[in-house]
């Protein structure tokens, strides 16, 4: 059965094209995961078809209201169903993350915008909180699409060779190793010789080595 993707959103034109292209697209046509976008609005029950409201308690901006939230979740959830809401103040994502819930048959992602959605949705409905980095967007729809890429990448066959996603960043542990491709000259800059060499011994441990070298420098908190 193919990975099913809710994404509950007031904007889903922001995310349609980015899931119609590329590798999204591949896996769609491939049978490895179905997308639905759906819209609050459509389960709102008022003429108007109103989703936020201003806060309890006083405050700047709008809060989007628990009553189209509850009615939407409680449709498409089902058994098996995993309630996930992208939001600044959720677990920080990572690849570990991405490897788990590629291996679930049911996502529903719940995209937030204006201060964020009454705090009894996610009491009651969410079992997970997201945040894909410590800065602010405009709403979770650009999260979703993040999250879903990194997701989905990692359903077998997507990418198409077995381990194609083994050595990458994040999934080794470390950063990745450098990469080149032809041209073997480029402006006065070469490839490193060892590369050219075919010994496969020796370009893994250079590789190694670069790969290392990287994370030191970048994120030395990745080798604690």
């Amino acid at each position: 059965m193919p990975l099913r993707i809710d994404i509950l959103t007031l904007f889903p034109d922001m995310v349609s094209g980015f899931l119609g292209e590329s590798m999204m697209k591949r896996a769609r046509d491939m049978g490895a995961v179905e997308f639905r976008i759906l819209s609050p609005r459509d389960y709102c029950q008022d003429k108007h078809r109103v989703t936020d409201d201003r806060p309890y308690g006083g405050g700047p901006g709008m809060v989007m209201k628990p009553e189209p939230l509850f009615a939407a979740i409680e449709d498409l959830k089902e058994e098996q169903s995993r309630v996930i809401y992208l939001s600044p103040q959720g677990k920080p994502f990572s690849q570990p993350q991405a490897e788990a819930l590629s291996t679930e048959s049911h996502l529903i992602l719940l995209c937030g915008h204006y201060e964020g959605i009454d705090q009894r949705v996610v009491d009651s409905l969410v079992d997970e909180e997201i945040s894909i980095g410590d800065y602010v967007l405009t709403n979770g729809a650009i999260a979703a699409a993040v999250l879903s890429d990194a997701v989905v990448r990692l359903i077998p066959g997507v990418l198409g060779g077995e381990g194609a996603t083994e050595a990458e960043s994040f999934s080794s542990g470390i950063l990745d190793h450098p990469h080149y491709t032809r041209p073997e000259q480029f402006r006065d800059m070469g490839v490193p010789e060892v590369l050219l060499g075919g010994n496969h011994a020796a370009i893994a441990a250079w590789r190694k080595e670069r790969a290392l070298e990287k994370t030191r420098a970048v994120r030395p908190d990745l080798l604690d």
